[in-house]
């Protein structure tokens, strides 16, 4: 999905800038500052989500500017950030050849019991 548009979705991760089309001469972007993927946990005992991206020059900074953007009003009580270069991806295009093998494996899915009123997180 590369090309004119800038984006990619390498990694079925979504659109993503490549970095052919980052400009490095700062000029209101982002520079040649590498993307970073934030995840949020809203409250202790739940996962942390996906909140965004950002682009930062170091771990540090990304943290810091995740904190300002992502959680202003104090929503959140742990922030992971992680290079989107790490990241790697199932991509949505290929999930029928992926996740199949999961689809006769029935025991896995919670059909075989009850679940108790009341509980909101598994």
């Amino acid at each position: 999905m590369s090309g004119s548009s800038g984006f990619t979705a390498a990694g079925g991760h979504g659109a993503v800038p490549t970095s052919a089309d980052v400009p490095a001469d700062g000029g209101g972007h982002a520079g040649a500052q590498p993307l970073w993927e934030v995840f949020v946990r809203p409250r202790r005992g739940l996962s942390h989500t996906h909140a965004g991206s950002l682009h930062a020059p170091d771990a540090h900074m990304a943290l810091r500017n995740a904190r300002d953007v992502y959680t202003r009003r104090q929503e959140g009580v742990s922030i992971w950030v992680v290079p989107a270069a790490a990241v790697t991806a199932s991509s949505p295009d290929e999930k029928d050849a992926f996740f199949d093998p999961a689809g006769d494996k029935a025991y896995r899915h919670p059909t075989f019991y009850d679940v108790p009123e009341g509980l909101t997180h598994l």
